[in-house]
């Protein structure tokens, strides 16, 4: 559930794969980041549609506030792993420690690693704020957040999915193939919208027939998380892209572009 489509990248190409050890251990290595953060990625769309639990903690409070802080808390941690590791500065130190090419599954792997702890330990809040009874209503709502989960995956499928989850990285090290930057191009959706995939996000959030507190919480707090890293995901992108950024910004609009 990354808050950035067009991964940062350092201006700087990769070492290939001299090694069949280091090149067999760079596949596995980003499989099985993927398999982590895809995983966890899932689970939070099915505790979205309802198919599964939000939490599987034994860990649980009575208190509402200790709830609301332990929440809240879970949240900021994810947002921050998130913001950090998406950052520049923070990848150009990363690379010293680890490969350049397993920067990306690094990131992915932890992404789900975090994904997953904030929700395995999410607090139950008692309440329901709406609960719709009428079976056509909750079809629709329940379509509509599949469709969001299906346009995320589509989305991450323009911007090239296993550039984004740390595959192609990982595989042209791998293959002894040279890693060169994806260009930023205009194409399908991102014709007309900025940030789709955080779109498809706050379509799976609050697309429910059953509203309960637990999950208000949850969808406020990543609904705010969401804004607030797109708006360090824009910095970035200007700073990678420059003018040609800047110029896609002022025509295309956040979420939709209205012509």
């Amino acid at each position: 559930m990354s808050t950035i489509e067009i991964p940062n990248k350092p201006n700087t190409r990769f070492a290939v794969g001299t090694n069949l050890t280091s090149r067999i251990f760079a596949i596995t290595y980003a499989l099985f980041a993927y398999a982590v953060g895809a995983g966890a990625l899932f689970w939070f769309f099915f505790a979205a549609a309802g198919i599964a639990p939000y939490s599987l903690s034994n860990i649980e409070t009575s208190s509402v506030i200790k709830a609301l802080t332990i929440n809240t808390f879970l949240v900021f941690l994810f947002a921050t792993q998130h913001t950090i590791m998406a950052r520049t500065s923070f990848k150009q130190k990363l690379t010293r420690i680890i490969p350049a090419h397993l920067e990306r599954a690094t990131f992915v792997l932890a992404a789900g690693l975090f994904l997953a702890i904030m929700l395995w330990y999410w607090q139950p809040l008692p309440g329901s704020i709406w609960s719709l009874q009428n079976e056509y209503y909750r079809l629709a709502l329940l379509s509509l957040s599949f469709a969001g989960v299906i346009y995320v995956l589509v989305t991450s499928l323009v911007t090239n999915h296993f550039e984004l989850f740390g595959i192609r990285q990982a595989w042209l090290y791998a293959t002894g193939k040279t890693y060169t930057p994806l260009e930023f191009k205009r194409h399908w959706v991102y014709k007309y919208s900025r940030h789709p995939m955080m779109l498809g996000l706050l379509i799976v959030i609050w697309s429910t027939a059953d509203m309960s507190a637990t999950r208000l919480v949850l969808a406020v707090l990543l609904t705010t998380y969401l804004f607030i890293g797109i708006q360090f995901e824009e910095r970035s992108l200007i700073q990678e892209f420059g003018d040609k950024y800047q110029e896609y910004k002022k025509e295309i609009g956040m979420f939709f572009t209205f012509r």
